[in-house]
């Protein structure tokens, strides 16, 4: 069975309830990693300058405490490997409809279920809805 790393817990740990719940079930089944959770303002601006965020802070859900997004990806990462993310994704999300949590993945941002009308890709990006 995999488990997360002690960065990982850390990382886990600043984000809501309902998002915890969720990945410690995820991890039951599928190896992943926990990115981020709760951001500072320092963080989320450089997350918006570098391209992965579309958000200066407070605006992102990630700068709520405790977060109300997280930043989660099948381990080992590939960043190359789309599929894999995807995949991962309709796990994720499988999981918290099982468990009644509303969330929204940034490969889909509108939760129409197509995913070639999404302008910004942030496959790793869960929130709480």
């Amino acid at each position: 069975m995999p488990n997360y790393s002690i960065s990982s817990l850390r990382k886990l740990a600043t984000c809501n309830k309902e998002l915890k719940e969720l990945f410690m079930e995820v991890i039951k089944d599928f190896d992943c990693t926990i990115i981020c959770g709760y951001r500072t303002k320092e963080q989320q601006e450089e997350a918006y300058q570098s391209g992965n965020s579309q958000v200066h802070y407070p605006h992102g859900h990630h700068n709520k405490k405790p977060s109300y997004a997280v930043d989660a990806a099948p381990y080992p990462i590939d960043w190359n490997d789309r599929d894999r993310f995807h995949l991962f994704a309709g796990y994720v999300l499988g999981i918290a409809s099982q468990m009644g949590t509303k969330i929204r993945w940034g490969g889909d941002w509108d939760s129409d279920k197509e995913l070639k009308d999404n302008k910004f890709d942030d496959l790793v990006h869960f929130e709480l809805v």
